[in-house]
Order: structure tokens, then sequence, then C-alpha cells
């Protein structure tokens, strides 16, 4: 017997949740087929098995959290022994009479006295009178509507108590407890006329570019810091906020050099974080991040950093102001820009100057030649 621990997926990871496993027990399996899926922070990783045999025990089950160097599958890798052949007459098996099965005894059902009846175990029913609950008021998860521990667990005097989180929502919920630890924030503010924009410039697109271009004024905001090194980067690679159902991404995007690979590459992203076949390399290692969520709503806003980056950049939601221009009020369309920023190693003035690069970008009638 060979029991096959969870291996260390990188990314950092503790553990991680099992979603979907691909054999059973007494399956026959071989090295490197899939083994089970597993969900890190915001991605789905199919782990192999790591060579063949016989599966005779799983150690956790779909939805369980578990750690890494943790029991996860036990595979019988012995092969089964030849016995060898068999010379000479074998007598043919004796023959037995079959007899009929005895038929199963009706049992009684239990007596409700006007109410549903209750399955539970003792187990069960005694957990439920230390919380003062009422099994006849849950509705039971387990077969035929039993009621399991898990279901009095969750109810307190009739009322929920509320889930765990798990996947998407719990990698949220740890990253920004991790961001208030150790991010000093500050933000900045300011607007962007876009009146001059053709009808069918993508904001997203002219973002990214604003940023590029603004981490080559201030290289210091497309950097990483950890607390004690600071770590400049040649390359812009941002992460773009993608807000879904089961939560937020921040799927990667890598410098692209032309406008339509930009566009090409943010869409592929967006269509992997949908329909959940995004990779782990694409969620990390990114140098700072992008959020326009105007798009959902909202003009300012307190963006939250991802450390170890230093800034992220945020845009609102695109409307008309009325701006003055050569001592005339004229009607505008703006777009309002948030710049939160790491004060550790972030002055005020560096943010300030990279936030003017980025509205100095944006206010271009045109960035790209894109035939």
């Amino acid at each position: 017997m060979s029991i096959f621990t969870l291996p260390d997926l990188g990314e950092g990871l503790n553990e991680v949740e099992i979603v979907t496993w691909h054999v059973s027990v007494g399956d026959h399996v071989i090295a490197d087929q899939p083994l089970v899926s597993v969900e890190t922070d915001k991605a789905v990783v199919e782990v192999p098995a790591p060579f063949s045999g016989t599966v005779t025990n799983l150690f956790a089950q779909e939805g369980e959290i578990v750690s890494v160097g943790a029991q996860l599958v036990e595979i019988d890798t012995e092969k089964a022994e030849d016995t060898g052949a068999i010379v000479g007459d074998i007598a043919p098996p004796p023959v037995v009479e079959a007899k009929p099965k005895p038929q199963p005894q009706p049992q009684p059902q239990p007596q409700t006295m006007g109410r549903t009846a209750v399955r539970a175990t003792p187990a069960v029913r005694q957990l439920a009178r230390e919380k003062g609950i009422d099994l006849s008021a849950v509705t039971g998860s387990g077969p035929d509507g039993a009621i399991l521990s898990s279901d009095v667990s969750n109810l307190t005097n009739g009322r929920v108590e509320g889930k765990e989180l798990r996947g998407v929502r719990r990698a949220m919920a740890k990253a920004m407890a991790r961001s208030h630890s150790k991010i000093v924030p500050a933000t900045v503010t300011d607007r962007a006329d876009i009146h001059d924009w053709p009808e069918s410039e993508a904001p997203t697109l002219r973002l990214v570019n604003a940023l590029i271009v603004a981490c080559a004024r201030e290289p210091i905001l497309n950097a990483w810091f950890d607390g004690q090194r600071l770590q400049l980067h040649d390359q812009v690679d941002i992460a773009i906020a993608v807000d879904t159902p089961d939560g937020l991404f921040a799927p990667v995007l890598r410098t692209a050099p032309k406008a339509q690979d930009i566009e090409e590459s943010i869409k592929a992203l967006k269509n992997a974080v949908t329909n959940r076949s995004i990779s782990p390399d694409a969620l990390k290692d990114a140098t700072i991040t992008l959020s326009n969520f105007g798009t959902l709503g909202g003009e300012f806003a307190a963006l939250v950093v991802t450390p170890p980056q230093v800034a992220i950049l945020g845009a609102g939601r695109i409307s008309e102001a009325c701006l003055v221009a050569d001592g005339v009020a004229v009607i505008r369309r703006v777009l309002p820009l948030s710049l939160t920023f790491d004060h550790r190693v972030v002055t005020g003035g560096e943010a300030a100057r990279f936030l003017a690069a980025v509205r100095g970008d944006l206010e271009r009638a045109t960035i790209f030649d894109k035939d």
C-alpha cells in the first residue's frame, strides 16, 4: 500500500479545497491520470495520480479543506500474484440448490402524532438538545431527509448561523486580511477629460496603455515591497479585477506591444475566468492592479492594494460634467480616477505624478494605430 499526500502546488498555499474526485475506491488508476480536482486561490487544478495501482481509500471528501502534506489517497501498487497453471482434470463445481431469500419484514412506521417523523441518530439528537433546537423544525440534508450534525450545527434557536467561506470568497477574505495587516494605504483622485475619444474607443484598453505610460514615468509604483526589500520591475504585468458571482478574480495581463494583442488577451482572460479554466500561473506575479469598477457603478474609491504590489488604479463611471475651458462652461465626458498606494514606500508626490501621467495619456484622442 502507498499513501499519497497532497503535494505543494506552489503559489505559497498551505491548503486547498477538494472539488471533485475523478476516482472511487476500487478503481484502477495509472500514473499521471487525473486523480482529483482541487481549488486553490481562485483556480481549479487537477492533481494527477503519482503511480499506478488500485484505489483503496480516499482520505478526504468533496468540499473538505485539506492541508499540504495531509493524506489524500491510498493506492495498492502491488501486482496480483500468479498462482500458475493447473495441470489435469478439473472437477466441475458442486451444484448448490438456490434457496429463496427471506423476504424483508415491513418495518413499523414511527408514530408522528400529527407531526413529521424525524430521522436522526442519537448523537444528532443529543447535539440538538444541547443547542435547544427542535428537530421537527430542521430540514435534513442526509439520505431520505435524515438530519445530520451539520444541519444542527448551522442552527441556533431556529436561525441560520451562516456558512463557512469556501473557494474564491475564502481566498478573497484571506487576501483582504493580509492587505489590511501589511499595507499603509493612501488615495489620490482626479478626473480625465475623454470627450475627444472616438465612440468605439475601449476604456479598458486605454487604461492599460495609460498604466504602462505612467509606470515608465514613476517606476516605483510598478514594484513589490515585502516590508524590507523594494523590487522594481521593468515589465508591467497588470492584474485586471474581474467581478463574478463566485467572487473577485484578478487575472494578469502580461504586457503586450500592440492594441489588438491587448484586446485579445483581455478577452481570453475574462473568458477563462468565466468558465473557470483560468490557470494558477495566470493569477499570480502581477506588478500593479487595474479595477475598472465604473462599469458597474461608482465614481471614486479607496481601493485595496494586494501585497507585495504597492499600487492599484481604479476607474469610475464615465459621465458628463460641466468644465471650464477658456473661461467658458462646457459639457465634457469625464472619467474619474482613483489611485491607492502603499505609503510606506510611495510618496504623495510620486503618486500625484503617476496619476497625472495616467490622466495625460487618457486625454489624448488616440493612442494606437490599429491597422
